[in-house]
Protein backbone atom coordinates (compact mmCIF):
# COMPACT_ATOMS: atom_id res chain seq x y z
CA UNK A 1 0.00 0.00 0.00
CA UNK A 2 1.30 3.45 -0.97
CA UNK A 3 0.11 6.43 1.07
CA UNK A 4 -0.21 10.02 -0.05
CA UNK A 5 0.10 12.26 3.04
CA UNK A 6 -0.56 16.00 3.10
CA UNK A 7 2.57 17.55 4.71
CA UNK A 8 0.63 20.67 5.69
CA UNK A 9 -1.67 18.63 7.93
CA UNK A 10 0.05 15.28 8.44
CA UNK A 11 -3.17 13.56 7.35
CA UNK A 12 -3.51 10.80 4.76
CA UNK A 13 -5.04 11.98 1.50
CA UNK A 14 -5.44 8.60 -0.16
CA UNK A 15 -3.95 5.12 -0.27
CA UNK A 16 -3.04 3.27 -3.45
CA UNK A 17 -2.46 -0.40 -4.20
CA UNK A 18 1.03 -1.28 -5.39
CA UNK A 19 1.39 -3.12 -8.66
CA UNK A 20 2.00 -6.81 -8.18
CA UNK A 21 4.09 -8.96 -10.52
CA UNK A 22 1.15 -9.60 -12.86
CA UNK A 23 0.38 -5.89 -13.16
CA UNK A 24 4.03 -5.03 -13.79
CA UNK A 25 4.17 -7.66 -16.54
CA UNK A 26 1.13 -6.10 -18.25
CA UNK A 27 2.78 -2.67 -18.20
CA UNK A 28 6.12 -3.98 -19.50
CA UNK A 29 4.41 -5.89 -22.30
CA UNK A 30 2.43 -2.79 -23.31
CA UNK A 31 5.57 -0.66 -23.38
CA UNK A 32 7.46 -3.24 -25.40
CA UNK A 33 4.66 -3.60 -27.92
CA UNK A 34 4.20 0.16 -28.21
CA UNK A 35 7.91 0.78 -28.72
CA UNK A 36 7.95 -1.17 -31.98
CA UNK A 37 5.14 0.98 -33.38
CA UNK A 38 6.06 4.33 -31.85
CA UNK A 39 9.60 4.36 -33.26
CA UNK A 40 8.07 4.26 -36.77
CA UNK A 41 5.59 7.08 -36.17
CA UNK A 42 6.59 10.16 -38.18
CA UNK A 43 8.31 12.88 -36.16
CA UNK A 44 5.70 15.36 -37.30
CA UNK A 45 3.02 13.24 -35.61
CA UNK A 46 5.09 12.91 -32.42
CA UNK A 47 5.50 16.68 -32.26
CA UNK A 48 1.77 17.18 -32.80
CA UNK A 49 1.04 14.99 -29.81
CA UNK A 50 3.57 16.82 -27.63
CA UNK A 51 1.87 20.10 -28.56
CA UNK A 52 -1.43 18.47 -27.59
CA UNK A 53 0.13 17.49 -24.26
CA UNK A 54 1.11 21.13 -23.73
CA UNK A 55 -2.51 22.15 -24.33
CA UNK A 56 -3.79 19.56 -21.84
CA UNK A 57 -1.22 20.61 -19.23
CA UNK A 58 -2.29 24.22 -19.67
CA UNK A 59 -6.02 23.58 -19.30
CA UNK A 60 -5.53 21.39 -16.20
CA UNK A 61 -2.90 23.61 -14.56
CA UNK A 62 -4.96 24.56 -11.50
CA UNK A 63 -5.84 20.92 -10.78
CA UNK A 64 -2.22 19.85 -11.13
CA UNK A 65 -0.93 22.70 -8.95
CA UNK A 66 -3.45 21.88 -6.23
CA UNK A 67 -2.45 18.23 -6.34
CA UNK A 68 1.24 19.09 -5.97
CA UNK A 69 0.45 21.35 -3.01
CA UNK A 70 -1.44 18.75 -1.04
CA UNK A 71 0.93 15.87 -1.90
CA UNK A 72 4.33 17.48 -1.27
CA UNK A 73 3.68 20.96 0.13
CA UNK A 74 4.64 23.13 -2.84
CA UNK A 75 2.92 26.52 -2.78
CA UNK A 76 0.04 26.90 -5.21
CA UNK A 77 1.86 29.66 -7.08
CA UNK A 78 4.97 27.49 -7.37
CA UNK A 79 2.84 24.65 -8.70
CA UNK A 80 1.29 26.88 -11.35
CA UNK A 81 4.76 28.09 -12.33
CA UNK A 82 5.95 24.49 -12.58
CA UNK A 83 3.13 23.54 -14.93
CA UNK A 84 3.77 26.67 -17.01
CA UNK A 85 7.40 25.63 -17.42
CA UNK A 86 6.26 22.17 -18.52
CA UNK A 87 3.96 23.73 -21.12
CA UNK A 88 6.70 25.97 -22.50
CA UNK A 89 9.17 23.09 -22.57
CA UNK A 90 6.78 20.84 -24.48
CA UNK A 91 6.14 23.48 -27.13
CA UNK A 92 9.77 24.57 -27.48
CA UNK A 93 11.15 21.04 -27.66
CA UNK A 94 8.48 19.89 -30.12
CA UNK A 95 9.30 22.87 -32.34
CA UNK A 96 13.03 22.13 -32.19
CA UNK A 97 12.81 18.34 -32.50
CA UNK A 98 13.23 18.34 -36.28
CA UNK A 99 16.51 20.21 -35.96
CA UNK A 100 17.74 18.30 -32.90
CA UNK A 101 17.04 14.88 -34.40
CA UNK A 102 18.15 15.60 -37.95
CA UNK A 103 20.82 13.59 -39.74
CA UNK A 104 24.27 15.17 -39.49
CA UNK A 105 26.11 14.99 -42.80
CA UNK A 106 29.86 14.41 -42.90
CA UNK A 107 31.69 15.22 -46.14
CA UNK A 108 33.79 12.22 -47.23
CA UNK A 109 34.81 10.42 -50.42
CA UNK A 110 31.67 8.27 -50.12
CA UNK A 111 28.37 8.92 -51.85
CA UNK A 112 26.83 9.55 -48.42
CA UNK A 113 28.08 9.61 -44.85
CA UNK A 114 25.99 10.75 -41.93
CA UNK A 115 24.87 10.01 -38.40
CA UNK A 116 21.24 9.43 -37.45
CA UNK A 117 19.85 9.30 -33.88
CA UNK A 118 17.49 6.34 -33.59
CA UNK A 119 15.41 5.33 -30.54
CA UNK A 120 16.63 2.73 -28.05
CA UNK A 121 13.25 1.32 -27.00
CA UNK A 122 11.79 1.71 -23.52
CA UNK A 123 13.22 4.04 -20.89
CA UNK A 124 12.55 3.71 -17.15
CA UNK A 125 12.20 7.07 -15.40
CA UNK A 126 12.91 7.06 -11.65
CA UNK A 127 11.77 10.50 -10.55
CA UNK A 128 11.69 12.59 -7.34
CA UNK A 129 8.89 14.32 -5.48
CA UNK A 130 10.22 17.89 -5.28
CA UNK A 131 9.20 18.88 -8.82
CA UNK A 132 6.69 16.10 -9.46
CA UNK A 133 5.57 17.31 -12.90
CA UNK A 134 8.60 19.18 -14.28
CA UNK A 135 11.20 16.50 -13.56
CA UNK A 136 9.09 13.92 -15.38
CA UNK A 137 8.07 16.07 -18.34
CA UNK A 138 11.57 17.29 -19.14
CA UNK A 139 12.88 13.72 -19.46
CA UNK A 140 9.81 11.94 -20.82
CA UNK A 141 9.04 14.43 -23.59
CA UNK A 142 12.60 14.26 -24.93
CA UNK A 143 12.69 10.47 -24.84
CA UNK A 144 9.27 10.16 -26.48
CA UNK A 145 10.04 12.68 -29.22
CA UNK A 146 13.14 10.62 -30.00
CA UNK A 147 10.89 7.59 -30.55
CA UNK A 148 11.14 5.81 -27.20
CA UNK A 149 8.41 4.72 -24.80
CA UNK A 150 8.56 5.58 -21.10
CA UNK A 151 7.79 3.90 -17.79
CA UNK A 152 7.52 6.18 -14.75
CA UNK A 153 8.48 5.04 -11.28
CA UNK A 154 7.66 8.16 -9.31
CA UNK A 155 8.49 8.93 -5.69
CA UNK A 156 6.20 7.08 -3.30
CA UNK A 157 4.83 10.25 -1.69
CA UNK A 158 3.38 11.63 -4.96
CA UNK A 159 1.35 8.73 -6.40
CA UNK A 160 -1.52 11.04 -7.32
CA UNK A 161 0.79 13.17 -9.44
CA UNK A 162 2.21 10.06 -11.09
CA UNK A 163 -1.22 8.79 -12.10
CA UNK A 164 -2.35 12.22 -13.26
CA UNK A 165 0.67 12.50 -15.55
CA UNK A 166 -0.28 9.22 -17.21
CA UNK A 167 -3.84 10.50 -17.62
CA UNK A 168 -2.60 13.73 -19.22
CA UNK A 169 -0.57 11.80 -21.80
CA UNK A 170 -3.67 9.72 -22.53
CA UNK A 171 -5.85 12.82 -22.89
CA UNK A 172 -3.32 14.29 -25.30
CA UNK A 173 -3.85 11.28 -27.59
CA UNK A 174 -0.65 9.29 -27.13
CA UNK A 175 -1.04 5.61 -28.09
CA UNK A 176 -1.42 3.03 -25.35
CA UNK A 177 1.91 2.05 -23.85
CA UNK A 178 3.92 5.13 -24.85
CA UNK A 179 3.82 6.60 -21.32
CA UNK A 180 2.81 4.51 -18.29
CA UNK A 181 3.06 4.89 -14.53
CA UNK A 182 4.27 2.07 -12.30
CA UNK A 183 3.02 2.35 -8.72
CA UNK A 184 5.84 0.36 -7.16
CA UNK A 185 8.34 0.65 -4.32
CA UNK A 186 12.04 1.22 -4.91
CA UNK A 187 12.73 -2.45 -4.25
CA UNK A 188 10.97 -3.40 -7.48
CA UNK A 189 13.17 -1.21 -9.69
CA UNK A 190 16.06 -3.69 -9.99
CA UNK A 191 14.00 -6.45 -11.62
CA UNK A 192 12.45 -3.98 -14.07
CA UNK A 193 15.84 -2.58 -15.07
CA UNK A 194 17.14 -6.10 -15.59
CA UNK A 195 14.24 -6.94 -17.91
CA UNK A 196 15.36 -7.11 -21.56
CA UNK A 197 12.34 -5.05 -22.59
CA UNK A 198 13.75 -2.01 -20.75
CA UNK A 199 16.66 -0.45 -22.59
CA UNK A 200 17.77 2.57 -20.55
CA UNK A 201 17.06 4.58 -17.41
CA UNK A 202 16.97 8.14 -16.18
CA UNK A 203 17.08 8.94 -12.49
CA UNK A 204 16.77 12.22 -10.64
CA UNK A 205 17.27 11.84 -6.92
CA UNK A 206 19.77 11.12 -4.21
CA UNK A 207 23.37 10.07 -4.68
CA UNK A 208 22.60 6.70 -3.09
CA UNK A 209 19.67 6.01 -5.42
CA UNK A 210 21.71 7.10 -8.42
CA UNK A 211 24.59 4.85 -7.49
CA UNK A 212 22.23 1.89 -7.16
CA UNK A 213 20.57 2.46 -10.54
CA UNK A 214 23.93 3.08 -12.23
CA UNK A 215 25.27 -0.19 -10.82
CA UNK A 216 22.33 -2.16 -12.20
CA UNK A 217 22.58 -0.46 -15.58
CA UNK A 218 26.32 -1.09 -15.62
CA UNK A 219 25.83 -4.77 -14.97
CA UNK A 220 23.26 -4.92 -17.76
CA UNK A 221 25.27 -2.69 -20.13
CA UNK A 222 22.38 -0.24 -20.41
CA UNK A 223 22.78 3.54 -20.69
CA UNK A 224 21.50 5.83 -17.96
CA UNK A 225 21.35 9.51 -17.12
CA UNK A 226 21.73 10.64 -13.52
CA UNK A 227 20.78 14.04 -12.09
CA UNK A 228 21.67 13.83 -8.41
CA UNK A 229 22.19 16.13 -5.45
CA UNK A 230 24.14 19.31 -5.01
CA UNK A 231 25.70 21.57 -2.40
CA UNK A 232 25.77 24.39 -4.87
CA UNK A 233 27.90 27.48 -4.20
CA UNK A 234 26.55 31.02 -4.48
CA UNK A 235 29.55 33.38 -4.53
CA UNK A 236 29.17 37.11 -3.91
CA UNK A 237 32.08 39.49 -4.55
CA UNK A 238 32.42 43.20 -3.64
CA UNK A 239 31.75 44.47 -7.18
CA UNK A 240 28.24 42.97 -7.09
CA UNK A 241 25.06 44.81 -6.15
CA UNK A 242 24.65 43.30 -2.69
CA UNK A 243 20.91 44.01 -2.47
CA UNK A 244 20.24 42.23 -5.76
CA UNK A 245 22.54 39.38 -4.81
CA UNK A 246 20.71 38.88 -1.50
CA UNK A 247 17.34 38.84 -3.29
CA UNK A 248 18.58 36.19 -5.74
CA UNK A 249 20.10 34.21 -2.88
CA UNK A 250 16.72 34.12 -1.11
CA UNK A 251 15.02 32.86 -4.27
CA UNK A 252 17.82 30.43 -5.00
CA UNK A 253 17.86 28.96 -1.50
CA UNK A 254 14.23 29.19 -0.34
CA UNK A 255 12.16 28.40 -3.44
CA UNK A 256 10.18 25.18 -3.39
CA UNK A 257 10.41 25.32 0.41
CA UNK A 258 14.19 24.96 0.13
CA UNK A 259 13.87 21.57 -1.55
CA UNK A 260 15.72 21.86 -4.84
CA UNK A 261 18.83 20.07 -6.09
CA UNK A 262 20.24 23.30 -7.56
CA UNK A 263 19.38 25.49 -4.59
CA UNK A 264 22.00 27.96 -3.35
CA UNK A 265 23.03 25.82 -0.41
CA UNK A 266 26.43 27.43 0.33
CA UNK A 267 26.53 31.23 0.30
CA UNK A 268 30.20 32.20 -0.09
CA UNK A 269 30.59 35.93 0.54
CA UNK A 270 33.60 38.26 0.46
CA UNK A 271 34.55 39.53 3.89
CA UNK A 272 34.09 43.21 2.86
CA UNK A 273 30.38 42.73 2.23
CA UNK A 274 29.66 39.71 4.43
CA UNK A 275 27.77 41.50 7.21
CA UNK A 276 25.73 43.65 4.82
CA UNK A 277 24.79 40.61 2.76
CA UNK A 278 23.94 38.58 5.84
CA UNK A 279 21.64 41.24 7.28
CA UNK A 280 19.86 41.71 3.95
CA UNK A 281 19.43 37.96 3.60
CA UNK A 282 18.04 37.65 7.13
CA UNK A 283 15.57 40.51 6.59
CA UNK A 284 14.29 38.95 3.40
CA UNK A 285 14.12 35.52 5.03
CA UNK A 286 12.09 36.85 7.96
CA UNK A 287 9.74 38.71 5.59
CA UNK A 288 8.67 35.52 3.82
CA UNK A 289 5.18 34.28 4.67
CA UNK A 290 5.22 30.70 5.93
CA UNK A 291 1.95 28.80 6.05
CA UNK A 292 -0.74 26.93 4.12
CA UNK A 293 0.64 26.27 0.61
CA UNK A 294 -2.86 26.61 -0.84
CA UNK A 295 -3.05 30.27 0.21
CA UNK A 296 -2.02 32.40 -2.76
CA UNK A 297 0.05 34.79 -0.62
CA UNK A 298 2.14 32.02 0.99
CA UNK A 299 5.84 32.09 0.12
CA UNK A 300 6.85 28.86 1.85
CA UNK A 301 4.97 25.71 2.77
CA UNK A 302 5.99 22.64 4.78
CA UNK A 303 8.80 20.16 4.31
CA UNK A 304 7.55 17.29 2.15
CA UNK A 305 7.44 14.60 4.86
CA UNK A 306 7.98 13.99 8.55
CA UNK A 307 10.98 11.83 7.73
CA UNK A 308 12.60 14.66 5.76
CA UNK A 309 11.84 17.15 8.53
CA UNK A 310 13.37 14.90 11.17
CA UNK A 311 16.47 14.43 9.02
CA UNK A 312 17.14 18.14 8.56
CA UNK A 313 16.46 18.90 12.21
CA UNK A 314 19.03 16.24 13.03
CA UNK A 315 21.56 17.84 10.68
CA UNK A 316 21.07 21.25 12.29
CA UNK A 317 21.30 19.89 15.83
CA UNK A 318 24.52 18.05 15.03
CA UNK A 319 26.03 21.14 13.40
CA UNK A 320 25.30 23.16 16.55
CA UNK A 321 26.73 20.42 18.76
CA UNK A 322 29.92 20.51 16.67
CA UNK A 323 30.30 24.28 17.07
CA UNK A 324 28.38 25.92 14.22
CA UNK A 325 26.18 28.96 14.85
CA UNK A 326 22.54 28.67 13.75
CA UNK A 327 20.17 31.61 13.33
CA UNK A 328 16.52 30.71 12.81
CA UNK A 329 13.90 32.98 11.31
CA UNK A 330 11.27 34.72 13.46
CA UNK A 331 8.37 32.72 12.04
CA UNK A 332 5.75 31.13 14.26
CA UNK A 333 5.11 27.61 13.02
CA UNK A 334 1.59 26.25 12.35
CA UNK A 335 0.39 23.81 14.98
CA UNK A 336 0.11 20.92 12.54
CA UNK A 337 2.08 19.77 9.55
CA UNK A 338 5.78 19.32 8.82
CA UNK A 339 6.90 22.93 9.00
CA UNK A 340 10.28 24.35 9.98
CA UNK A 341 11.67 27.84 10.40
CA UNK A 342 14.20 28.83 7.72
CA UNK A 343 17.72 29.30 9.04
CA UNK A 344 21.32 30.17 8.30
CA UNK A 345 24.36 28.27 9.59
CA UNK A 346 27.66 30.08 10.14
CA UNK A 347 31.17 29.17 11.25
CA UNK A 348 31.03 25.80 9.53
CA UNK A 349 34.43 24.09 9.41
CA UNK A 350 35.70 21.06 7.52
CA UNK A 351 35.60 18.79 10.56
CA UNK A 352 31.82 19.21 10.88
CA UNK A 353 29.52 16.64 9.30
CA UNK A 354 27.35 19.32 7.73
CA UNK A 355 30.29 20.76 5.76
CA UNK A 356 29.91 18.24 2.96
CA UNK A 357 26.22 17.46 3.35
CA UNK A 358 23.29 18.53 1.21
CA UNK A 359 20.61 20.16 3.37
CA UNK A 360 17.32 19.63 1.55
CA UNK A 361 15.39 22.34 3.37
CA UNK A 362 15.28 26.17 3.69
CA UNK A 363 18.66 26.34 5.42
CA UNK A 364 21.72 28.14 4.01
CA UNK A 365 25.34 27.79 5.08
CA UNK A 366 27.26 31.10 5.04
CA UNK A 367 31.00 31.25 4.48
CA UNK A 368 33.34 34.25 4.59
CA UNK A 369 36.26 34.49 2.11
CA UNK A 370 39.02 36.99 1.38
CA UNK A 371 39.13 36.72 -2.43
CA UNK A 372 37.78 34.85 -5.44
CA UNK A 373 40.55 32.25 -5.41
CA UNK A 374 39.54 31.27 -1.89
CA UNK A 375 35.86 31.29 -2.87
CA UNK A 376 36.42 28.97 -5.83
CA UNK A 377 38.60 26.62 -3.77
CA UNK A 378 35.83 26.39 -1.17
CA UNK A 379 33.16 25.98 -3.84
CA UNK A 380 35.08 23.08 -5.42
CA UNK A 381 35.84 21.38 -2.10
CA UNK A 382 33.05 18.83 -2.49
CA UNK A 383 32.33 15.58 -4.29
CA UNK A 384 29.25 17.18 -5.86
CA UNK A 385 29.07 19.52 -8.83
CA UNK A 386 25.58 20.37 -10.07
CA UNK A 387 25.35 24.16 -10.48
CA UNK A 388 27.19 27.27 -9.33
CA UNK A 389 26.56 31.00 -9.09
CA UNK A 390 28.79 34.07 -9.12
CA UNK A 391 27.64 37.61 -8.39
CA UNK A 392 30.33 39.96 -9.67
CA UNK A 393 30.56 42.81 -12.15
CA UNK A 394 34.26 42.21 -12.70
CA UNK A 395 34.74 40.58 -16.11
CA UNK A 396 38.01 38.94 -15.10
CA UNK A 397 36.30 37.34 -12.09
CA UNK A 398 33.45 36.17 -14.29
CA UNK A 399 35.88 34.55 -16.74
CA UNK A 400 37.79 32.85 -13.92
CA UNK A 401 34.61 31.48 -12.33
CA UNK A 402 33.32 30.12 -15.63
CA UNK A 403 36.56 28.24 -16.24
CA UNK A 404 37.35 27.08 -12.71
CA UNK A 405 34.08 26.30 -10.93
CA UNK A 406 33.59 22.53 -11.03
CA UNK A 407 29.91 22.25 -11.87
CA UNK A 408 27.60 21.34 -14.71
CA UNK A 409 26.49 24.98 -14.99
CA UNK A 410 27.57 28.44 -13.88
CA UNK A 411 25.18 31.36 -13.59
CA UNK A 412 26.54 34.90 -13.50
CA UNK A 413 24.52 37.55 -11.63
CA UNK A 414 21.40 35.42 -11.28
CA UNK A 415 20.30 32.42 -9.23
CA UNK A 416 20.59 28.93 -10.69
CA UNK A 417 17.59 27.65 -12.58
CA UNK A 418 17.38 25.29 -15.54
CA UNK A 419 16.55 26.89 -18.89
CA UNK A 420 14.45 24.90 -21.37
CA UNK A 421 16.73 26.03 -24.23
CA UNK A 422 19.95 24.75 -22.68
CA UNK A 423 21.25 21.34 -21.52
CA UNK A 424 21.22 20.62 -17.80
CA UNK A 425 23.17 18.17 -15.67
CA UNK A 426 26.05 17.76 -13.24
CA UNK A 427 29.56 16.42 -12.83
CA UNK A 428 31.38 14.45 -10.14
CA UNK A 429 28.88 12.73 -7.83
CA UNK A 430 26.07 15.00 -9.00
CA UNK A 431 25.63 12.67 -11.94
CA UNK A 432 26.29 12.42 -15.65
CA UNK A 433 24.47 12.93 -18.90
CA UNK A 434 22.32 15.89 -19.88
CA UNK A 435 18.64 16.72 -19.97
CA UNK A 436 16.88 19.18 -22.31
CA UNK A 437 18.03 20.87 -25.53
CA UNK A 438 19.72 18.90 -28.31
CA UNK A 439 21.96 16.97 -25.92
CA UNK A 440 18.99 15.83 -23.82
CA UNK A 441 16.93 14.83 -26.82
CA UNK A 442 19.75 12.57 -28.05
CA UNK A 443 20.63 10.93 -24.71
CA UNK A 444 18.37 7.96 -25.32
CA UNK A 445 19.23 7.34 -28.94
CA UNK A 446 21.55 5.12 -30.90
CA UNK A 447 23.69 7.58 -32.84
CA UNK A 448 24.06 5.35 -35.85
CA UNK A 449 26.86 5.98 -38.34
CA UNK A 450 25.81 5.38 -41.96
CA UNK A 451 28.11 5.11 -44.98
CA UNK A 452 26.73 4.66 -48.49
CA UNK A 453 29.69 3.88 -50.72
CA UNK A 454 27.88 4.06 -54.04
Amino acid sequence: MIKSINPATGKTIKTYDELECTGIEVVLAAAYHASHNWRNVELTRRTQLVHALADVLETTAETSAHLMSIEMGKTLNAGLAEVDKCVKYCRYTADMAGEYLADEIVETEYKQAFTRPLPLGTVLLVMPWNFPFWQVIRVAVAAILAGNTCLLKHASNVPGSALMLEELFTQAGFPTGVFQTLLIRSGAVKAILEDDRVHAASLTGSERAGSAVAAICGAQIKPCVLELGGVDPFIVMPSADVEIAAAHAITGRMRNNGQSCIAAKRLIVHTKIYEDFKQMFLRKMNAMKLGNPLDTDTDMGPIASKRALDEVNGQIAKAEAQGANVTHSVHVLPRQGFYMRPAIIENVTKHMDVYGQEIFAPVAMLFKVANLDEAIALANDTNLGLSSVLFSNDQAEQAQAINELQAGSTYINRYASSDIRLPFGGIKRSGFGREMAKQGLREFTNLKTVIVAS
